[in-house]
């Protein structure tokens, strides 16, 4: 049996083992696989793994020995679901793998804008601290999350990991999703999305993107959040109009914090990337080495419940 993993680089850079894959049959790695390369590397391979390289209906009908498909992620929108099932091709997914990591994330964003310890570090390296008057200095108000409001687009298992940590640091949280919730967590409150957006201090994406969702966040609904009022978002970049993000931003309607952007790799003209008030980090919340090692044992636990005639994290 063929496996072939064609994007492994981004899951395992090194400091995870393939081992447990490569007991199960013929197994090659690649970094990472180019659209020249793909169906070279993916000829008569029975099983295939890929993270972000797409596979088409036209790659998947040159590819007459593949049986099993193996999404290294949540997200399957690289892969031709419905082509794939017309050929008996099964596919699975890695859901739930890692919502601690990205809550983190949530919170390291959330710190850097109200601690604003980078800035305080840099100023201190510059020697601004060395030749202070005062024994303290601050750049800038420092911000206690006590008392403040936290509201959440979206409330599945990472929304659920954030909303835990909010009240850890005594904040109230309000929810909204597409059908109302009754039964949560006291000091959290389901909400209308408009009310979500007025009261919040903090505003957190942790819904799909989809037709419904795709710019939710645009020029009319910033314009409904508190003046000052921080933006997070590691859910999807299309969630937000990124010109009308920028321009608030620029204006000093918002502050925000991302951890994805509507392309990635972004394009150099992102009006978000030279835009004042925002933190951006690469789309690795997801990617703690606790995290990865999760996924890969999740992925690795859908092909061998394949391999036994069973189903396990299927979507086609």
């Amino acid at each position: 049996m063929k496996i072939v993993v064609l994007d492994g680089a981004t899951l395992n850079p090194g400091d995870l083992s393939w081992e447990p894959l490569m007991q199960l049959g013929e197994f090659s790695c690649f970094a990472r696989t180019s659209p020249e390369a793909l169906l070279q590397r993916a000829q008569d391979a029975e099983i295939l793994f890929t993270n972000k390289t797409p596979l088409s209906a036209d790659t998947l009908a040159q590819l007459p020995c593949l049986r099993y498909i193996g999404v290294l992620a949540t997200g399957t929108d690289v892969v031709d679901l419905a082509a794939a099932k017309a050929r008996g091709i099964v596919v699975t997914n890695v859901p739930a793998y890692g919502p601690d990591a990205v809550a983190q994330m949530v919170f390291a964003h959330i710190l850097h804008h109200t601690q604003a310890v980078a800035a305080h570090h840099q100023a201190v390296a510059a020697g601004q601290w060395a030749c202070a008057e005062d024994f303290c200095f601050t750049l800038m108000p420092l911000q206690s999350l006590k008392g403040k409001t936290l509201g959440l687009i979206g409330y599945g298992d990472i929304g659920q990991q954030v909303s835990a940590l909010a009240r850890a640091f005594g904040m109230t949280v309000l929810v909204h999703t597409r059908t109302p919730l009754t039964d949560l967590p006291q000091g959290v409150s389901w909400t209308l999305r408009d009310t979500l957006l007025r009261q919040a201090d903090i505003v957190s994406l942790h819904c799909p993107l989809t037709p419904a969702t795709a710019q939710c966040i645009n020029q009319q609904t910033l314009a409904l959040m508190k003046p000052k009022a921080l933006l997070i978002n590691t859910a999807r970049g299309g969630l937000i109009d990124e010109a009308a993000l920028a321009r608030a931003l620029a204006e000093g309607k918002v502050f925000a914090g991302v951890d994805v952007l509507s392309t990635e790799p972004p394009k150099a003209d992102n009006p978000l990337l030279s835009a004042p008030n925002i933190s951006i980090t690469p789309h690795n919340a997801w990617a703690t080495r606790e995290a990865r090692q999760g996924l890969l044992a999740i992925a690795l636990a859908n092909l061998k419940a394949f391999l036994a005639g069973q189903a396990a994290n299927r979507v086609a």
